[in-house]
């Protein structure tokens, strides 16, 4: 789902739950779209993955890197404590 972040005025993709390995190039796929249609800045937000496990440091590492790869940004947002732990550990943290 996509929609626009009133604060910002960026376009959100919203990260549903569950998600599967099988759900990122999808994922990414919306995004590049977003990138496409003009965004120059893209919030995802992450509140649905209320379980951390390597299936979300996935969908977050691809996602950032479509973003780099479309000459974008992406901004992380309401991802849950055990996530932002969890990037962390990667080395992926959170902006």
């Amino acid at each position: 789902m996509e929609a626009i972040d009133p604060a910002e005025q960026h376009p959100v993709l919203v990260v549903s739950a569950p998600v599967t390995l099988a759900d990122v190039p999808l994922l990414c796929e919306r995004l590049r779209g977003l990138y496409v249609g003009g965004a120059r800045e893209v919030v995802c937000d992450l509140a649905a993955l209320t379980r951390a496990d390597l299936v979300a440091v996935e969908v977050v590492a691809r996602l950032r890197l479509t973003a780099r790869r479309a000459g974008g940004r992406v901004l992380m947002r309401n991802a849950g404590a055990g996530l932002v732990a969890l990037l962390e550990l990667t080395g992926l943290g959170i902006d």
